[in-house]
């Protein structure tokens, strides 16, 4: 994949929910009495969480978080250049999350809004899945017209979040305007129940705007109505450049123009939580990609960013693990 060489010198725009991560660690029951659904995502309302925190046996931490920020944040980290598309409120919450952006070498191009700052309960389980009640907050009031085509001026890439598919107009925006800005255009599809949702328009956004489409096994499952995985690997392909389908700790699998790249799984040490992994891996690929690597490169960079955060609660790889990481390609 070649890249406008007018289009920034590798910036990946992320677009997405700015939101805070509560992060948690309770068993499967607890998941079903707080009205989530195991492995994916539902909305509530945000006195919902608020009542649910007491109930914690141990006090959950607060982070940033937020599926395109968490893999700007990581492009970041690599020493790339990543910018940050989003709303939040403009009380502490919001504050927090802007700043902890900058502190990561993250350019936030942040909206401020009266409502609250958005933020996502994550109940991590024994078996290291995560389950996500989300409350959108000022994260949903982010308008088609704040996406416009200049947002995306310097981006080679723009990434959004496939959570932005409960709002089509807004996705559909983005996904335009970032075509017309010169930009490759991903679509991560962030959940299987975000996929069941966007099933009647999906594909022909997909068709029209997508350049990189990133899905795990059950989002693929959900948008291709495939159980086999070379199958929906392929069909995953058939109307992007390139396609990507993630199976967890046996790797993942890239297609591009027709060409099926494996990557071998990173392996190694105990899973703590899932938390971000999906997200970690695409700010490794991404960061490949925008330097020229090949996909095979690019995606043992994905996958070595994947698997240094399960070692660690939340979406945050912590130094050493960079370290690591960063010795795959220095």
């Amino acid at each position: 994949m070649e890249f406008n060489k007018k289009q920034g010198a590798g910036v990946v725009v992320g677009v997405g929910s700015a939101l805070m991560d509560i992060l948690g660690h309770e068993d499967h029951s607890f998941v079903e009495k707080a009205g989530g659904v195991l492995g994916g995502m539902v909305y509530v309302d945000g006195s919902h969480i608020d009542g649910l925190l007491p109930s914690f046996a141990t006090p959950p931490q607060l982070v940033p978080g937020g599926s395109a920020c968490n893999t700007v944040v990581g492009v970041a980290s690599l020493g790339g250049a990543g910018r940050f598309v989003g709303k939040t409120g403009s009380g502490p919450l919001g504050s927090q999350l802007i700043n902890e952006l900058k502190n990561k070498n993250v350019h936030p191009s942040i909206i401020l809004s009266d409502q609250p700052t958005g933020r996502v309960l994550s109940i991590v389980t024994p078996d290291a899945q995560r389950s996500m009640l989300t409350y959108l907050g000022a994260s949903s009031s982010l308008e088609p017209h704040e996406v416009g085509e200049d947002v995306f001026e310097d981006a080679s890439v723009v990434l959004v979040e496939g959570y932005l598919l409960f709002n089509r107009d807004l996705i559909t925006a983005a996904l335009s305007n970032a075509k017309k800005a010169g930009a490759r255009v991903c679509l991560d599809l962030a959940a299987f129940t975000v996929v069941e949702h966007a099933r009647d328009f999906l594909e022909d956004l997909v068709d029209k705007y997508v350049d990189i489409l990133i899905a795990n096994e059950d989002e693929a499952k959900a948008y291709t109505g495939l159980e086999d995985e070379e199958a929906a690997l392929k069909k995953l392909g058939e109307k992007s450049e390139i396609g990507v389908l993630k199976v967890g700790e046996r790797g993942s699998y890239i297609l591009n123009q027709g060409e099926m790249t494996r990557v071998e799984p990173q392996c190694g040490g105990r899973v703590c939580d899932t938390t971000g992994a999906g997200d970690l891996w695409a700010s490794g690929f991404l960061y490949g990609l925008v330097n020229g690597y090949s996909m095979e490169k690019a995606g043992r960079i994905g996958s070595a960013c994947g698997h240094e955060v399960c070692q660690v609660l939340g979406a945050g790889i912590p130094e050493e693990g960079w370290r690591r990481i960063k010795a795959l390609f220095d």
